[in-house]
């Protein structure tokens, strides 16, 4: 199953120097039968987006969380077995059972540059927005105007060079 993982710069070097990416508490989204029921209509192509956006936002939490990271939101997409879906929680959340493998990964979604201001200005409202505060969604859809470069596996060290 094709799942997106929510991640921050820190968490891709991570990934580049250990081989594998490890999921904060295992969570990741994906195209799952509840979020598929969420919606009218859609392809498959449309909801995986969804799904991705959902990491995105996600994504948003930790860089909230840490001290100094990088104002840039991060999802890497990842195909795995044993993925244990997660209907307590919001309809594509699901756990994945352990580290992933970079052999595993499929894609790296990132910011660009011009998107650190108004991720920064994001993750600082993300609680607010979750608790339905409308000048912290507004500043969220900020920084969901922009749309996340797509990135292959073996253009990690580039990537995170060209930081």
């Amino acid at each position: 199953m094709r799942v997106y993982l929510p991640a921050t710069i820190a968490m891709l070097r991570d990934l580049e120097s250990s081989g594998e990416f490890r999921a904060r508490s295992g969570t990741a989204f994906a195209l799952t039968p509840a979020l598929r029921e969420a919606y009218s209509s859609g392809s498959d192509e449309e909801l995986e987006y969804a799904a991705l956006l959902d990491a995105a936002r996600a994504s948003l939490r930790l860089i909230a969380a840490e001290e100094k990271g990088e104002p840039r939101r991060v999802v890497v997409s990842a195909d795995v077995e044993g993925v244990t879906l997660r209907p307590d929680l919001d309809a594509p959340v699901v756990r994945i059972g352990g580290p992933i493998p970079l052999k595993l990964v499929a894609a790296i979604h990132v910011d660009a540059s011009e998107a650190a201001e108004a991720v920064s200005a994001a993750a600082a409202v993300i609680d607010a927005a979750d608790l339905g505060d409308p000048d912290a969604e507004f500043t969220l859809g900020d920084a969901e105007d922009h749309e996340l470069a797509w990135y292959a596996p073996q253009e990690l060290p580039f990537l995170l060079e060209l930081l």
